[in-house]
């Protein structure tokens, strides 16, 4: 497994050479799409993308962890997380480029 992370510079920087805007309206650009993602995610919303996947939230219950270095239980209190569900395309392009 690799250990390199796309960045959002790294997202912006792909925009301004693909698309051709400033440097800047790419940086804009992208820190536009993130937000409207996020503001769809803290209302509740689902995200689908096509041919990419789909950003949902949901809600866990409260449960019984264990310390797994004392064994100790303890309460994890009850959370809303992202789930994130990819597209059978994403899924068999991640596949092939696994060969």
């Amino acid at each position: 497994m690799s250990s390199k992370t796309l960045t959002r510079i790294e997202l912006s920087e792909a925009v301004y050479r693909e698309v051709g805007l400033s440097r800047n309206e790419s940086a804009e650009l992208v820190e536009t799409v993130l937000n409207h993602i996020s503001n769809a995610l803290i209302n509740g919303e689902q995200v689908k993308i096509s041919a990419f996947g789909t950003f949902s939230t949901r809600n866990k219950k409260q449960r019984i962890g264990r310390n797994p270095k004392t064994g100790t239980e303890i309460p994890i209190t009850s959370r809303r997380v992202i789930s994130f569900k990819a597209s059978q395309i994403m899924k068999e392009k991640v596949a092939a480029g696994n060969k």
